[in-house]
């Protein structure tokens, strides 16, 4: 079983490569230490920079399958650690912000937000329950309060993600600043970020994202054939968008926002067998399946503490939340006023490969076989890709 890794912000995470991107790229602000391995004078000799990001490509994902990745290998940096916890909602605003969850609070799929006095689904701005109360485009500038990392550049910049999420709520808020453009296949995306490479001499920093591997690893696995397929594929056309951009002058840069492990059944902590857990917690479980923050009222802690101890000991760490805020897990002070409000009274951090997941009346419910979210090293380490092309 992979062993864990807590996340760094000292210069070794993907928090500290945003540094050096944006310091290379005209921001005057420095709120982290730069990416040692690749510091923004480094960056900075390049005319454009473009940071690619493959949801879900985890370090341990491209070692296993060198056969299906030699264009990434070929030019493989080093590796890096994701920002707890190691989920797309926390990460990608990592890199849309420049800012550790502990500065932007966004932490986890499923958040309860005093705000609206409401759980969602973060990243779409969907409630878990009950009706929608205010529209999405209305919610990004009651839920956040952070700049995002285009609006503190000093060059053109450019967001290129799916058709599908482009536009969203979210995606808007996060791209202020930028252009966006929208892709319907993986062909499209490298297509418009050629044209973007070659097509001026003013400077541009262009962020891209392409979700698919993440999909296939949930719902296949992480080492199935849909999900080494998508890499290779991945990897196929990411050697003819290097042979057509060489001489660009650009930093092309690939990355990941968090690794994957599997969780077959067997290992899956329903909620549904543990009532008497269940009716300790004020609301349902937030945060992600690998860690779940857990609202307890103040009479109810040692029962709560106590029947975790005794029936899911085998499982998941129990932690006071606030105890992982203090330890640096979300990243260095100052915190966001809502941080503490946002991971509950306790954390559950699941041991091994365990997941714990509850279910609502009326939620569809489905399987989930790879996971991330938690501590091991797969779905903490990333790797870093990038040449000056």
């Amino acid at each position: 079983m992979s062993t864990t890794l807590l996340p760094d912000y000292c210069g070794g995470g993907i928090v500290n490569l945003m540094q050096s991107i944006a310091t290379a790229c005209g921001s005057t602000l420095a709120r982290y230490p730069q990416l040692a391995t690749l510091p923004a004078v480094t960056l900075s000799r390049a005319r454009h920079v473009l940071l690619l990001v493959i949801d879900g490509l985890g370090q341990r994902t491209l070692a296993r399958h060198m056969a299906a990745s030699p264009h990434l290998h070929q030019h493989l940096l080093g590796s890096m650690t994701s920002v707890f916890p190691s989920t797309t909602a926390s990460a990608i605003t990592a890199m849309m912000t420049g800012l550790a969850p502990a500065q932007h609070a966004l932490t986890g799929w499923h958040m309860h937000l005093d705000e609206i006095d409401q759980t969602l689904a973060i990243l779409p701005l969907l409630p878990r329950m009950g009706p929608v109360r205010l529209p999405a485009n209305e919610l990004p500038p009651r839920l956040f309060e952070h700049a995002s990392l285009f609006q503190g550049l000093d060059r053109e910049s450019w967001v290129v993600a799916p058709k599908n999420i482009v536009g969203s709520a979210f995606n808007a808020w996060h791209a202020r600043a930028a252009q966006t453009r929208a892709y319907g296949s993986l062909d499209e995306m490298f297509a418009c970020l050629g044209e973007l490479l070659q097509e001026t001499a003013i400077p541009r920093y262009i962020y891209a994202y392409y979700p698919d591997l993440d999909s296939y690893s949930h719902h296949y696995g992480t080492d199935s054939r849909q999900a080494v397929h998508t890499l290779a594929a991945f990897d196929d056309l990411f050697g003819d968008f290097l042979r057509r951009v060489r001489g660009s002058r650009s930093w092309v840069l690939v990355t990941a926002d968090h690794g994957f492990i599997d969780s077959p059944p067997r290992r899956v902590i329903s909620l549904d067998d543990h009532p008497q857990l269940g009716e300790l917690l004020l609301r349902p479980l937030c945060g992600e399946r690998r860690v779940a923050y857990c609202y307890v009222a103040p009479d109810k802690r040692p029962a709560f503490e106590a029947y975790v101890r005794r029936h899911l000991a085998r499982a998941a760490h129990l932690y006071a939340s606030d105890r992982l805020i203090a330890a640096g897990w979300f990243g260095p002070p100052p915190y966001h006023p809502r941080l503490s409000s946002r991971v509950g009274d306790y954390t559950l951090v699941m041991k091994d490969n365990w997941t714990i997941k509850d279910w609502l009346p009326g939620e569809k419910r489905f399987a989930m076989l790879g996971v991330h979210g938690g501590i091991s090293a797969s779905e903490m380490r990333v790797p870093l890709v990038g040449l000056l092309a």
